[in-house]
């Protein structure tokens, strides 16, 4: 009966090392993950910052003609000062509509979505804290494990 213990004392602490190999590859493995998703974010954004820089000084130089000429036609009926006043006016309504659009599209950017899907399921599956809650509701199923951050709502 000793020889049979000594095969189920080898059989787990067998079992708790490759438990411990497969947990330590799957933390590599969503590392690696992690740093490919912020690579591939951090290149698509970067793109899309050269492509607008590389578009402003034209922007800038039609804009400011568009403007020296609208000035020039509401001079007719409002003076040049009022005419200029009227100009700046509208250069600054617009300009706050486009900058708060803008704060808006980069509040809704999801920054490393898959990384976060990814280690929700491997804390579901390891049987992590609230899988009880997912077997008990299908509506507790689709939220997600992981609590996002308030700057990637």
């Amino acid at each position: 009966m000793n020889v049979g213990s000594e095969q189920t004392d080898r059989g787990i602490s067998a079992l708790v090392g490759r438990m411990a190999d497969g947990f330590s590859r799957l933390v590599s493995q969503h590392l690696t993950l992690a740093r490919m998703e912020m690579a591939e974010d951090a290149k698509a954004m970067g793109k899309d910052v050269a492509r607008i820089a590389a578009f402003v000084p034209f922007i800038l130089v039609g804009y400011l003609f568009v403007c020296g000429a609208l000035a020039a036609v509401l001079a007719r009926w409002l003076g040049v000062a009022g005419a200029l006043v009227t100009v700046g006016v509208l250069n600054l309504i617009g300009g706050g509509i486009g900058i708060h659009r803008a704060i808006s599209r980069l509040q809704g950017r999801q920054v490393m979505d898959d990384s976060a899907q990814e280690l929700s399921r491997s804390v579901a599956a390891l049987g992590g804290p609230g899988t009880q809650d997912t077997e008990a509701s299908p509506a507790a199923a689709s939220r997600p494990m992981l609590k996002e951050t308030p700057h990637a709502q």
